[in-house]
């Protein structure tokens, strides 16, 4: 392009940076080589840290001697909108309320690692290096605070708490970390531009913000620092638009936006549209004309798409619409378009399914995620019988006030010997966990069960929380974990409930429990 019509439509916000990166390279090729001779000596080279102190001073006088479009309107109502974590604070909320797992891991990944990085720079970065803060002489008074900082400059508060933000969001998702970037950025410059740091403070701040969302996740690890469950199955159908792919919606779920995302995704796919009574039945439906059978619900109604799959000899395809969707979860799978890449590529794995039995007198079936009796199924029962009255979060509160108050332990004989258990567990493949996070399986098919018991006592609630903070092969008063191939429970008192994949139902005289290897086949992405 010739240079006379470089800017024939005016100029361009790239303008002033390149002016502004033109007047900083000419600024820091002034740095004196040499300081003034001395009284009592000749002149001696400057030291680094007196170099970088006047690059530093001139980099902010270089700030505000520019003009920056919008800059004076937008960025001193920025960098007050970031006091105290405001800003950041509502971000997050709008992440949580996308309803996308990753962005709402992202927004919790990011106010600790704000948390920490404020921690931080209050209780060791302000009080070890006492900077006094820059003066305001050179910057014009349209873009200073009407309230001045009054602590001390180095390093930026602001700027650590704006990167540790967007560094944690980043590590969960690098799309929605791209969208907070930007944002970040800006709350950084502000304070240089509105007069309050110089840019080594918020160079600073910045790097101990990023180093505190590293931290975090030594503490916490990110899902894609997990391995992938499975095993990659090479026979299984590659459905390009999903033709073949019948997906059964359970219209209880509550994802319609979901299921759109995916039908716009895969215009082949035939989407039947399910109440709770029915969901059975339309499966089956489903089932017969169908390649693949796919499944939008939460766990209870992934289950009975699985048992539906195992009869006809079908792939399966998850879609979470739920409110926990462990199984989707541990399988990659969290949005749609995790699924659409597994559909049409034909990526899939074999899972194990868990199966229990107690006779014809209470329930039979399969579990893809855990399977319990004591206090867990009693505790799902209330939950249910609360949550029409008064709604799910509360329900949760007081079904636990109900258990805790008149439960009692269940004794059964266990592997040939009369226990007390307040809870009895067995998970469909081994739980574990890395750091603080929660349990999750990193292998949907090793042949095992991850049987764990919290013995009968006083103090239940300690048991029990003793007992989830515990790792998978732990042994202790309160509790037990091992694991097993299959697992024989006798003496069941009548009436005793059981809980699988969050259902319930009556449990039998005699329970066994074993497992299907790598019975079922499952679509999922192969690299998340």
């Amino acid at each position: 392009m010739h240079p006379d019509h470089r800017n024939a439509f005016g100029p361009t916000l790239g303008d002033p940076a390149r002016r502004f990166g033109r007047a900083v390279y000419e600024r820091l090729r002034e740095l004196p080589s040499r300081l003034p001779d001395r009284a009592d000596g000749p002149a001696v080279p400057p030291s680094l840290r007196e170099r970088l102190a006047a690059a530093d001073t001139w980099l902010f006088e270089s700030v505000a001697d520019h003009h920056w479009p919008y800059g004076d309107r937008v960025l001193p109502s920025l960098s007050r909108c970031a006091n105290h974590g405001v800003l950041w604070g509502a971000v997050a909320a709008g992440l949580a309320l996308t309803r996308s797992p990753r962005a709402r891991r992202g927004a919790v990944r990011g106010l600790a690692s704000l948390a920490v990085a404020s921690a931080t720079i209050n209780t060791l970065g302000k009080r070890s290096v006492r900077r006094p803060r820059p003066l305001l002489d050179a910057v014009p008074l349209v873009r200073q605070l009407k309230r001045q900082p009054i602590t001390t400059s180095f390093p930026s508060g602001h700027a650590a708490s704006a990167a540790a933000f967007a560094a944690g969001v980043a590590l969960e998702s690098r799309g929605w970390g791209a969208v907070v970037a930007p944002l970040a950025f800006s709350v950084a410059f502000s304070r240089v531009y509105t007069g309050v740091h110089y840019p080594g403070d918020v160079l600073a701040g910045a790097a101990l913000g990023v180093g505190a969302a590293f931290a975090v996740r030594g503490l916490v690890p990110t899902r894609d620092q997990m391995p992938s469950p499975g095993r990659p199955l090479v026979d299984t159908p590659a459905l390009p638009g999903g033709k073949g792919l019948v997906m059964v919606v359970n219209t209880g779920a509550g994802t319609p936006d979901r299921v759109r995302a995916l039908r716009d995704a895969l215009p082949l796919m035939e989407v039947v549209e399910s109440a709770g009574g029915d969901l059975v039945r339309d499966l089956d439906r489903a089932a017969a004309r169908a390649v693949a059978l796919g499944v939008c619900g939460g766990d209870g109604t992934v289950n009975a798409a699985a048992a539906t799959a195992l009869r006809h000899g079908l792939p399966l395809a998850v879609l979470p619409g739920g409110t926990l969707n462990h199984f989707a979860y541990d399988l990659g799978v969290e949005d749609p378009q995790d699924l659409v890449r597994a559909v049409e590529r034909g990526d899939a794995v074999a899972v194990d399914v868990g199966r229990f039995r107690s006779g014809p007198e209470g329930t039979s079936g399969i579990f893809l995620n855990t399977f319990s009796l004591g206090v867990y199924p009693e505790l799902v029962h209330e939950r249910e019988r609360w949550s029409g009255r008064i709604g799910g979060r509360l329900a949760d509160v007081v079904a636990a006030f109900h258990v805790r108050r008149r439960g009692r332990p269940l004794r059964a004989v266990v592997d040939g010997k009369r226990r007390a258990l307040w809870l009895l567990f067995a998970g469909n493949c081994t739980y574990s966990r890395m750091g603080l996070t929660a349990g999750r399986r990193v292998d949907l098919a090793d042949g095992l069960l991850d049987v764990r018991a919290v013995h009968g006592g006083r103090w239940p609630g300690v048991r029990l929380l003793g007992a989830a903070l515990a790792g998978p092969l732990s042994r202790s008063p309160l509790h037990a974990a091992v694991r097993r191939l299959r697992l024989r429970v006798e003496g069941v008192a009548p009436g005793t409930q059981l809980a699988y994949d969050g259902e319930i139902g009556p449990c039998g005289p005699v329970l066994r429990v074993d497992k299907l290897h790598e019975a079922l086949t499952v679509y999922r992405p192969l690299t998340l």
